[in-house]
């Protein structure tokens, strides 16, 4: 076996790795450190494709960014994590179907004779050019659109982490306003000395 070889399968096993410890956990906040070690891994299978330019879109867009922004919405919103899980077992035999599905299509493809045809020629420039100038010529409008998605959604997360709670208190400006100089201040009459 030779290095390339071994490295692929050391991300591999680490990729699967995180991905079960992802689906399986039990605390969010580590599965989402999970789904950063997944993140690496497939960064990792992407440099030894020589798409550089991906793997590093992946581990500084997914793991700088989308990550933290789930670590934040998963510890300012008070999931209750035991009302979540109690579908979990009336919902596993459709999962497991779908699973078991995706895995025998996955399993066709990686043993069709379509799947190992020869590499393709290598073309002239970087992988980070060829990317640019596909995606802001061909793909323009799906990339305007996806931003647009994610501007969405990062408006929703704002939304639900500020929502109303009572257990805050809360200054009401237009009750300081309110108020009147006589109630401001207050004088009381005390005694001197304690009896």
């Amino acid at each position: 076996m030779d290095v390339v070889s071994f490295v692929f399968f050391l991300f591999a096993f680490f990729l699967l790795l995180g991905a079960l410890g992802t689906v399986f956990s039990r605390n969010p906040v580590a599965a989402a450190m999970w789904l950063v070690l997944t993140f690496f891994s497939a960064g990792g299978v992407w440099l030894l494709l020589q798409a550089e330019f991906l793997a590093l879109t992946l581990v500084l867009v997914y793991v700088g960014a989308v990550m933290v922004l789930f670590l934040f919405v998963v510890m300012m919103l008070d999931l209750n994590l035991a009302k979540l899980r109690e579908g979990f077992w009336h919902n596993a035999p459709l999962a497991l179907l779908v699973g078991g599905a995706l895995a025998i299509e996955l399993y066709l493809m990686l043993t069709s004779p379509a799947f190992h045809r020869a590499a393709a020629p290598a073309v002239a420039g970087s992988n980070t050019k060829m990317i640019g100038e596909v995606l802001y010529t061909v793909y323009a409008y799906p990339f305007e659109v996806a931003a647009m998605i994610l501007v969405v959604a990062m408006i929703a997360a704002v939304t639900l982490t500020h929502r109303k709670r009572s257990d805050v208190r809360v200054v009401k400006p237009e009750e300081q306003i309110a108020v009147k100089a006589s109630e401001r201040l207050k004088v009381v009459s005390l005694p001197a000395e304690k009896e």
